[in-house]
């Protein structure tokens, strides 16, 4: 298990040493529309090669949970509305990217919370997510939000919330609430958000991938 594990350590190190590396949208069963939002990722990826001086290849890929081709991308993003089900193999192909190294960020679009909370308990049973307070470095990047998370949309009238997975002190996993910041990343039409509230959603996104790729 150490061999595999320094094996795909290696791997991300060559895959982030490239100039133009891929970030993922992870592709998930159980129903829920794991493709809700098209055109997040492509604009969050220019936003970032843009005013981060990042090179991140433009077109996201897609990953099944499932996949060993999960191991090629540090940042894998993960939206929806409905429910998520991973199975056993799922679990543990998840668990072994985000122990060697990987990240994911599952941002609610709305009615995922019950659904990953329940599933990333089977990945990581023996942690529990905790809540990023407002002085956590993920929320002062080269942005700075000092009450946290912006509200990007209305869902149920609650505060947007961040909470973490960290295993052996490394943020492995980020759960976005009452926020949806990938409905901010979408292009205009869309939803119609002012070009305040989207620059702020990609704001905040360019913090997390910053964050993820220099810690």
């Amino acid at each position: 298990m150490k061999k595999i594990y320094c094996t795909i350590l290696i791997i991300f190190a060559f895959a982030m040493a490239g100039s133009a590396q891929q970030i993922a949208l992870l592709k998930y069963n159980g129903g829920g529309d794991w493709y809700s939002n098209p055109t997040s990722l492509p604009n969050l990826i220019s936003f970032c090669n843009k005013n981060l001086g990042m090179s991140l290849d433009v077109k996201p890929a897609t990953v099944e949970v499932g996949s060993s081709d999960i191991f090629q991308y540090p940042f894998v993003h993960m939206t929806g509305h409905g429910n998520i089900v991973f199975s056993d193999a799922e679990v543990a192909n998840l668990r072994m990217y985000l122990m060697a190294g990987g990240f994911l960020h599952a941002d609610d679009n709305y009615g995922m919370s019950p659904y990953i909370r329940r599933e990333m308990k089977k990945v990581f049973p023996e942690l529990e997510l905790v809540e990023l307070p407002y002085n956590h470095p993920i929320f002062h990047q080269k942005y700075n939000f000092p009450n946290g998370l912006p509200k990007i949309h209305e869902h149920d009238n609650k505060p947007p919330q961040a909470f973490a997975l960290f295993y052996e002190g490394r943020m492995v996993f980020l759960f976005t609430y009452e926020c949806d910041l990938g409905d901010g990343w979408e292009d205009f039409v869309v939803h119609k958000d002012s070009e305040a509230t989207r620059t702020k959603a990609l704001q905040m996104g360019a913090n997390i991938i910053q964050y993820v790729f220099t810690n």
